[in-house]
């Protein structure tokens, strides 16, 4: 029965509309948000094999009723690869045009780590667009880690962490090694995020996993916690080919976790996968589990 039916009939006894207010309330407060984690294959130089695979994500994403899809770091040239000096374009340019069609497409929101060129400087960046293609914020990595690359990535600002008012509440996107910072960190944390989408590129040499998925593990929990919201920290699957750590590899091992830093979701070992979750989708959701 619609709430204007009942007020035809005269004033609503005070438990009645208490009783409303309780049932209004209580579905605001429990809304979710489905995130498809796409813990894909990322070959290094390989753009067109890479942007088929976020598709077979996206494809994967959709069929399961997700909103928000979110992949690795630098998933179309791959991390720490000389060669996007010379391949990466532009955001808004070539590469976030196609994502921006993908979103389109499959009706998704997309949150991606992908190279950007910008004059003569490469970033390490991190974009999220809505469903529309429209780009709702970019943030280009500070922490570089400038030794496994010649020439370096640039540096992003601390003006690159930030926030954006989606239909999802406040969703705020960081780079990998930028959650290894406490000053970066607790910038976040003071943007009060509901909903943080970290792409990772985490790698390790091969006799070091499945150790080393423990400490992301700890890593993303540790921060979901600082900043009171779940946090998603999306890896990736394949090798590292350039620099003074070719030949390490990325194990996967995705990780949820929710405002409390329990971990909830950990993706497969060395696999590709897409999985699902729901989690909160606004504030409210959060002062619901006493936040």
């Amino acid at each position: 029965m619609h709430l204007c039916g009942v007020l035809a009939w005269g004033p609503l006894p005070k438990l009645l509309l208490a009783s409303f207010a309780v049932l209004f309330v209580s579905s605001v407060a429990t809304a979710e948000v489905r995130v498809a984690v796409c813990q894909i294959l990322v070959i290094d130089g390989d753009r067109e094999g890479n942007l088929r695979r976020i598709e077979y994500a996206l494809e994967t994403a959709h069929a399961q009723h997700a909103q928000i899809a979110t992949f690795p770091e630098s998933s179309i040239l791959g991390w720490e690869n000389p060669d996007a000096h010379t391949m990466a374009t532009p955001i808004p340019g070539a590469d976030s045009d196609r994502l921006a069609a993908l979103a389109r497409q499959y009706s998704l929101m997309i949150a991606i780590g992908l190279d950007e060129k910008d004059g003569g400087r490469l970033y390490d960046s991190a974009i999220l667009m809505d469903k529309t293609g429209r780009l709702l914020w970019k943030h280009r990595k500070l922490n570089v880690l400038p030794e496994l690359m010649e020439p370096p990535y640039s540096t992003g600002t601390s003006d690159d962490i930030g926030v954006v008012e989606t239909e999802f509440g406040r969703i705020g996107v960081i780079i990998c090694a930028d959650t290894f910072v406490d000053e970066f960190a607790q910038k976040v944390a003071s943007l009060k995020p509901d909903l943080m989408l970290v792409p990772y590129g985490w790698a390790a040499k091969v006799e070091e996993w499945p150790v080393h998925e423990k400490d992301l593990e700890h890593l993303v929990s540790s921060r979901a916690k600082l900043w009171r919201c779940p946090t998603i920290g999306t890896d990736l699957v394949g090798e590292m080919t350039h620099g003074p750590w070719k030949g390490r590899t990325y194990g996967g091992a995705s990780v949820v976790a929710d405002a409390a830093g329990n971990v909830l979701e950990v993706l497969r070992d060395r696999d590709s996968e897409v999985r699902v979750v729901e989690l909160p989708a606004n504030h409210n959701s959060k002062i619901e589990t006493g936040r």
